[in-house]
C-alpha cells in the first residue's frame, strides 16, 4: 500500500486489507506450490508420476466451476461470512490433502481447496471495493494483489524444499495455522456488507459447470482415468449438449449468468476465443517445467523449485514495461508476436536442457515468463477494452471462469501429451525420457503457436491501453497464478 493510502485509511480498513491480502497469498501460493511436489507425491502414494495431474486439474477446474457463484454468494450472505467459508473450506482441504493416502482420495481434497479458493480471490476483491473510497481503490488493490504475485516466487521453491527435507504432506500442513489465524482475524475484523441481489441464474450456473466437467473429464480420457471409449463419447456428447444448452437458455434472457449480448462487442469475441486457447498453451508450462526437470533431467525438487523463480521474475519485470510496448506494437502486432515467441522459446527448453547448456535453462526460464506476462496482459486487456459499462462486470467475470477452464485444459493436454510419449517403465533422466519430452515440447510447441492465427484477426489499430485497461491489468492476478 502507498505511504499516502496508509496514512489515509483508518487502522481498522488497514487490517481488512490486510486479510484480504493474506488470501490473495494463500490462493496464490497453493497454486503453484504443488507442481513441484508432483513426483514425489507420485512415490509416496504408489501412482505413477506421468499421471499426477489430475491432482493440479481438479484443483483448477472446481476454481473455474464456483467463480460464477462467489461474488452472488458475497452479495446475499455478506462478504464477511463468504470470505470466512472460504478460508475454512481451503484449510480443511489442505488437511484432507495431507491425510490422503490414495491418488483418488487426494484429487477429492483438492475439490475442497478448490471450493475455497473459488471464493477467496473474487470476494477479497469485492471486500476491498466496498470498504475503501473509490479513489483509494487502484492503491488498495495494489497493496492487497502484491503478496498474489509473491506467492507464485516462493510457492516453487518451497515445494520442493519441504519435499526434500521433510514430506510432500508438508505443503498443505503449513496452510492449517495460516488459515486458523486468518479465520480468527476475519471474525474479528472483517465487517459483513451485503447488497441486494438479483435472482441467480442456477439452470446457467448447472449447463456451463456440466459443460466444463464433462469436458475436462473426457480430456483425461482412458490414459488418466481409465474410462471406456463409450463412456468418453457420452461425455463429450453431454459436454456440448450443455454448452448448446446454455446458449439457447441465455438467448433473449436478461437474467442470465453471462449475457450473450457480450458477445456483440467484436474486442470481447477475438480475446475471449484467444484468451481460451492462449491460455491453454500457457497453462501447460508451470505443469510440465518441473516435470521435466525432475524425470527428464534427474534434478532434485528443491533444484526444480528454484529453476522456477526466473520464470516469476521475468512475469514482474515485464509488467513495469507493457504498456509502453503494446502502445507502441498495438494489440495485433503485440500478440502475434509474443505467441510465436512463446513457442519458439519453449522449443529452446528440452533442447539446451538436454544438450547439456544447463546455464542457459534460466535464461531460457526468464525470456519464457516475460513473454507470457505480456501476453497475458494484452490478452485482458483487448477483452474487456471496448465492452460498455453495463456489461463490463459480467465480461470481467466471464474471462476469469475462462481463464482457470483454459488452464485446466492446459494441464490436462500436458497430462495426455505425457502419457502418449512416455511409459511406466522409462528410466528418469534415460534417453527414452528424454526423447518422450522432446516429443511432448514438439506437441506443446505448436499448441502455443496456434492462437496467433485468432490474434491476427484483431484489427491493425493504434488503440492504446486506457486507464481502465490498466486498472484491469493491474487488479489481475492472473499472471501469477499461472507462473
Amino acid at each position: 500500500m502507498t505511504e499516502d493510502t496508509g496514512t489515509t485509511l483508518p487502522m481498522s480498513v488497514r487490517w481488512q486489507l490486510w486479510i484480504v491480502a493474506f488470501g490473495f497469498f494463500m490462493q496464490s501460493l497453493d497454486t503453484t506450490i504443488v507442481n513441484t511436489a508432483l513426483p514425489s507425491m507420485a512415490v509416496s502414494l504408489g501412482v505413477n508420476p506421468l499421471h499426477m495431474h489430475s491432482v493440479v486439474v481438479a484443483y483448477v477446474l472446481t476454481v473455474a466451476m464456483m467463480l460464477p457463484a462467489s461474488g452472488w454468494l458475497a452479495d446475499k450472505v455478506g462478504v464477511k461470512w463468504i470470505f470466512f467459508s472460504a478460508i475454512v473450506l481451503f484449510t480443511l482441504g489442505s488437511l484432507l490433502c495431507a491425510q490422503s493416502t490414495t491418488l483418488q482420495q487426494l484429487v477429492m481434497s483438492r475439490v475442497v481447496q478448490g471450493i475455497g479458493g473459488a471464493m477467496m480471490v473474487p470476494v477479497g476483491r469485492l471486500t476491498v471495493l466496498k470498504i475503501v473510497p473509490r479513489s483509494e481503490y487502484m492503491a488498495a488493490m495494489t497493496f492487497v494483489t502484491l503478496p498474489g504475485q509473491v506467492g507464485p516466487l516462493l510457492g516453487p521453491a518451497l515445494g520442493g524444499f519441504l519435499v526434500q527435507y521433510a514430506s510432500w504432506h508438508w505443503i498443505f500442513l503449513i496452510n492449517l495455522p495460516v488459515g486458523l489465524a486468518g479465520c480468527i482475524a476475519t471474525l474479528m475484523l472483517m465487517p459483513n456488507y451485503k447488497m441486494q441481489t438479483r435472482r441467480f441464474d442456477l439452470s446457467g450456473f448447472i449447463l456451463l459447470a456440466l459443460c466444463m466437467a464433462t469436458l475436462t473429464l473426457a480430456l483425461e480420457g482412458n490414459k488418466g482415468l481409465g474410462l471406456s471409449t463409450p463412456l468418453l463419447a457420452v461425455l463429450v456428447i453431454v459436454g456440448f449438449a450443455s454448452l448448446a444448452g446454455y446458449w439457447l437458455h441465455a438467448r433473449g434472457n436478461l437474467s442470465a449468468l453471462f449475457s450473450l449480448r457480450l458477445f456483440h462487442t467484436p474486442s470481447f469475441s477475438i480475446g475471449l476465443s484467444g484468451s481460451f486457447l492462449g491460455r491453454i498453451g500457457s497453462g501447460m508450462l508451470p505443469f510440465m517445467t518441473p516435470v521435466f526437470l525432475q524425470l527428464g533431467m534427474g534434478f532434485t525438487p528443491f533444484h526444480a523449485g528454484l529453476m522456477m523463480i526466473p520464470m516469476v521474475l521475468g512475469s514482474m519485470g515485464m509488467k513495469r514495461i507493457v504498456v509502453r510496448l503494446v502502445n507502441r506494437l498495438g494489440y495485433r502486432r503485440a500478440l502475434v508476436s509474443a505467441t510465436l515467441l512463446l513457442a519458439l522459446i519453449t522449443l529452446c527448453m528440452p533442447l539446451v536442457a538436454i544438450y547439456g547448456a544447463y546455464w542457459m535453462i534460466p535464461v531460457v526460464l526468464f525470456c519464457q515468463g516475460m513473454v507470457n506476462s505480456l501476453r497475458f496482459s494484452s490478452m485482458n486487456t483487448l477483452t474487456l477494452k471496448d465492452l460498455p459499462s453495463r456489461l463490463a462486470s459480467s465480461g470481467n467475470s466471464l474471462l476469469s471462469m475462462i481463464m482457470q477452464l483454459s488452464m485446466s485444459l492446459g494441464v490436462s493436454v500436458a497430462g495426455l501429451l505425457i502419457g502418449l510419449f512416455a511409459h511406466q517403465q522409462m528410466m528418469p533422466g534415460s534417453q527414452t525420457m528424454h526423447t518422450a519430452f522432446i516429443y511432448c515440447y514438439l506437441c506443446m510447441t505448436l499448441i502455443i503457436a496456434l492462437p496467433a492465427w485468432v490474434f491476427s484477426r484483431v484489427p491493425d489499430d493504434t488503440n492504446r491501453i486506457t486507464r481502465l485497461a490498466r486498472d484491469n491489468t493491474a487488479t489481475s492476478t492472473e499472471s501469477a497464478s499461472k507462473t
